[in-house]
């Protein structure tokens, strides 16, 4: 198996630290190069758990360096930064898996009016391929650039797609309600995120503005072939890590759980990180430090009632990309995520 040379931009997050836990065990790959422009240091200074683990310092952003050094550039920075970084590694050759925002809507102006701020790589917005692996694998094996999913948008993507696929639900009437741990708001801290204000607290944000709800819709159309109508309600939990939405669905006339079940055993079939829960529904604590999504269905009252849960810093982030990173390379999907 080919050595696979990863340079990781964007080094000191909470993202970067997750990518090189997983990478540390990966059989195939090896980190080669860490870029930030904050602050020159060792990694292990900035997070004392790699220390013996890896000795690579934090180094400047060098397109040279980063080209002689590796073969695929994770961005692991926030939106807009990433769309300065991506045209030059692009245009050095690299495969590039952008963690971040900027390439996942591809109408530039949906990204302008929900990001408020203009997109300036169009060339590679259209280049980009949509990292959710359950649906777009072969497109990913053949790509030179990823954007990878949002975590909520592929909770939701994976819990809705199949049951849109199959026409047993209603597209105008889906209602996503969801919960992420704190680290999905990132490491830069802010009073908001102040340990006081989110200890002992569960409360909804940004109701019918999150930046995940174009995305969701644009995914379950592109899936679905159908116009999408929903509502996304996202909320805050004192826990570090996980995602659990509770999606509501109108059932089609006729629509049967058998059915629903019949569609996820469709779309999942062979799909190594989606486990169909039967028997009670799925926990953030079964995924926690896993590329697993944890997904179950119910039919209640003329509605699907579907649950899914994730680690939104696993298969929400660092372990979906390198799912990608596999399939790019053609090398085992599971390799390193199991």
């Amino acid at each position: 198996m080919k050595q696979i040379r990863v340079a990781i931009i964007g080094a000191t997050g909470y993202t970067s630290l997750e990518t090189i836990r997983w990478l540390l065990k990966h059989p195939a790959a090896k980190i080669t190069y860490l870029a930030s422009r904050k602050q020159e240091q060792p990694i292990s200074e900035l997070f004392p758990e790699l220390l013996g683990r890896i000795q690579l310092p934090i180094a400047p952003f060098n397109v040279p360096a980063i080209q002689a050094a590796a073969d695929v550039a994770f961005l692991c920075l926030p939106h807009v930064a990433a769309m300065e970084y991506v045209p030059p590694l692009r245009d050095a050759g690299l495969k590039v898996i952008d963690l971040s925002a900027d390439y996942r809507l591809k109408d530039a102006a949906i990204y302008e009016k929900w990001y408020k701020h203009a997109h300036s790589d169009a060339k590679n917005l259209a280049a980009a391929v949509y990292g959710l692996s359950e649906f777009f694998a072969p497109e990913i094996k053949n790509a030179h650039f990823v954007s990878n999913p949002g975590c909520y948008a592929l909770a939701a993507a994976l819990g809705i797609a199949p049951l849109l696929q199959a026409g047993l639900v209603e597209p105008t009437d889906i209602i996503i309600n969801a919960a992420s741990g704190i680290s999905g708001a990132g490491r830069t801290p802010s009073q908001s995120h102040h340990f006081p204000e989110r200890n002992e607290t569960f409360e909804p944000y940004a109701i019918g503005s999150h930046r995940h709800a174009p995305e969701i819709q644009q995914t379950l159309e592109t899936i679905s072939g159908n116009s999408v109508h929903m509502l996304f309600v996202p909320h805050l939990i004192p826990m570090d890590r996980g995602i659990l939405e509770t999606i509501y669905l109108k059932a089609k006339p006729g629509a049967t759980l058998d059915d629903a079940l019949a569609a996820y055993e469709r779309a999942y079939s062979g799909k190594p990180f989606v486990r169909m829960r039967l028997n009670n529904p799925p926990s953030t604590k079964y995924v926690a430090n896993t590329n697993f999504a944890d997904i179950s269905v119910k039919l209640c009252n003329g509605r699907f009632v579907v649950v899914c849960a994730i680690d939104n810093m696993v298969k929400g982030a660092a372990g979906q990309a390198i799912e990608n990173m596999n399939l790019m390379f053609g090398i085992d999907e599971t390799a390193g995520l199991l």
